[in-house]
This record gives structure tokens, C-alpha cells and sequence, in this order.
């Protein structure tokens, strides 16, 4: 790929995590449905913070996560996200700087307090997600400096984003100006229950402005309306360039070059949190695709980003991934 200063820039909701271990009564209790992510107010985040007992704190957000993930491969990244200049934004800041993310989006001096996701931890290892966008939600195209895009080989995009009307203008912003230089766009779906809010504008943006598809099943079948993975997966097949399936403990398919790749999960894997799975699973396979690695490694690689963060509690690894490239070169 071109050689430019940055290899990826991540476009997301700049938030910190609050996880807690729950059981399923607390979700009926507090009337959330498993898996899915929720938008509540500060109100309801303020509700359910004091009743969640002990918590893990630390800065997240899909595109985020996906950019720290990068960087702990030895990745070029930036990324793009609001946060207020209260001490939440500050640890945040900190943080995803600490981590080696070249980070410099102005705090906002006013209005909304710093984000956070309220992640429930069920024994299953499912995470039922809560989200108070606060100053997120005031990412607008001014954010998005051309000369950052034109900086970056890829373009990285949270469907997340498409929820506010300001973010989604900063993200067609960011695709357009990231094809105007040259650059790929990629971008994830995100949740299901986001593709259901958004289904017609995400199948557009898939098959005139995507080059990079990443989607769990789930969110791959409820894109094209289907209950069947194959009849989604043949449908997906004619409108990007490379699209990437995850499908949790079946592995994942990656489309690309006209061919079909199987990719086994990690075997033997003591599955203790999935929050992030999918972020770090594109962090590797982004990795791998900015270093020209053929897709069964990029594939490889995103697996074993995944295995690392799924057998501990919190969306960031806990363990160097650099080792990891060379496991997935080698198959």
C-alpha cells in the first residue's frame, strides 16, 4: 500500500467502559436484553452504575479499542473521537496516548460529560451493553481534518457513529476524503440492533462507499434480511471488495479476491469476556492487510487478537500481540 505516515485512522465514539460481572436476573431485573447494546441517558447511566457493585474502568469504544489493538501490533495509528475536559476525558486522553495512539481531537470545554459504556458480564461471558453517549455525540465534521485522512492507508469507521445525525456527516466525510487520497474505508456493523436502526443507509453505504466490510453473523444476516448465514454471505459477496465474517467459536469467513476463506477459532481458549472480540479481531486483520499479509493471515492473526481478549475481563489485551504475527504467518 502507498506509504504514508499513518497506516490506519479510526473514526468512533470515544468512551470509557465500566464492566461488572452480573447473572441473568439483573438483566430481566433491569429490563436489558442479552447481547444487545443499549442508548440511555444520564440518568439511567447514573441508575445503573450504583447498582452494578464492583466494577473494571478503563478508556474504550469499538474504533478505539480496534486502533490500541493496532498499535500493540506496532501499528501507525490515529484516531478521531470528542471527549469533555472533565476527569473521565482525562483518563481517557492519557490512556489511548499511553498506548500509542496518536490522539489530538480538542476536548469539548462545555456541555456533555465524557461517555461511558455500562458493560453487564453475564457467566456465559456475554456482554449486554448500556451507553450514555454524552460528549460523543458532538463529533462533527469539523473533526475530521483532511489532511488526517489523506494521512492514513485505511480509514476505519464504527457503525456505532451512524445513531448521530453531526457523526454521520463526519463519517461520509471521512469516506469521501479517504477515496479522494487514495485510501481503503472500512467499517463495522457493529451491533445488529444497529444495522436494524439503519438497514437501507448501511446497505448503501456497503455496496457505493465500503471497501472493507467487518460483521458478525448476526449483524451480517440482519443487514440483508436473512435467517441463513449462506444466502447473507452470497449477498455481501458482490458489493465489497473484501468483507469479513465472524462467527464467535465457528471462526470466521473472510471474502476476498473472488475466494471464500475459512478461518478455524483459536482452539482451547478459557472464554471469560467477549467485550472487544470484534475490535481486536479487526485490529489484527487490519494489521495483517497493511502489512500485505495474504487474507488467510490477516484472518489468523485477527483470531488470535481475539483469543487474547475474550480470556479476561475488559476490551483491551493483557498480553503483547506482537508474537501473534508470527504464529498467523506461519498457519
Amino acid at each position: 500500500m502507498a506509504d504514508k505516515p499513518f497506516q490506519l485512522l479510526a473514526l468512533g465514539n470515544a468512551i470509557v467502559d465500566v464492566l461488572a460481572r452480573v447473572d441473568n436476573d439483573f438483566l430481566d431485573e433491569n429490563g436489558m436484553t442479552k447481547g444487545s447494546m443499549a442508548l440511555i441517558d444520564g440518568g439511567r447511566a447514573e441508575q445503573l452504575y450504583g447498582s452494578m457493585g464492583e466494577t473494571v474502568e478503563c478508556s474504550g469504544g469499538s474504533a478505539a479499542n480496534t486502533a490500541a489493538g493496532f498499535a500493540a501490533l506496532g501499528g501507525k495509528v490515529q484516531f478521531i473521537g470528542r471527549v469533555r475536559n472533565d476527569p473521565l476525558g482525562e483518563v481517557f486522553i492519557r490512556d489511548i496516548r499511553g498506548l500509542g495512539v496518536h490522539y489530538d481531537t480538542p476536548p469539548a470545554t462545555d456541555g456533555p460529560s465524557t461517555a461511558r459504556c455500562l458493560i453487564m458480564v453475564t457467566p456465559d461471558a456475554q456482554r449486554t451493553m448500556n451507553t450514555y453517549l454524552g460528549a460523543s455525540i458532538d463529533l462533527s465534521p469539523d473533526d475530521v481534518e483532511p489532511a488526517a485522512v489523506a494521512q492514513a492507508e485505511i480509514t476505519y469507521l464504527e457503525g456505532y457513529l451512524w445513531d448521530q445525525p453531526q457523526a454521520k456527516d463526519a463519517m461520509r466525510k471521512a469516506m469521501r476524503l479517504a477515496h479522494d487520497a487514495g485510501g481503503k474505508v472500512a467499517m463495522t456493523l457493529s451491533d445488529s440492533f444497529c444495522v436494524d436502526r439503519h438497514r437501507a443507509e448501511f446497505r448503501h453505504l456497503v455496496e457505493h462507499h465500503i471497501d472493507i466490510l467487518f460483521a458478525n453473523e448476526a449483524e451480517i444476516k440482519s443487514l440483508f434480511e436473512t435467517q441463513d448465514f449462506d444466502e447473507a454471505l452470497q449477498h455481501v459477496h458482490h458489493h465489497v471488495d473484501i468483507a469479513v465474517l465472524t462467527r464467535s467459536e465457528k471462526g470466521s469467513v473472510i471474502l476476498a479476491d473472488g475466494a471464500v476463506h475459512i478461518i478455524d477459532a483459536i482452539a482451547d481458549v478459557n472464554v471469560i469476556d467477549t467485550t472487544g472480540a470484534g475490535d481486536l479481531y479487526a485490529a489484527g486483520f487490519l494489521y495483517g492487510f497493511a502489512h500485505g499479509f495474504d487474507p488467510h493471515a490477516c484472518g489468523r492473526l485477527g483470531s488470535h487478537c481475539a483469543a487474547e481478549v475474550i480470556s479476561h475481563i475488559g476490551p483491551r489485551p493483557q498480553k503483547p500481540l506482537k508474537p501473534f504475527i508470527d504464529l498467523a504467518l506461519q498457519g
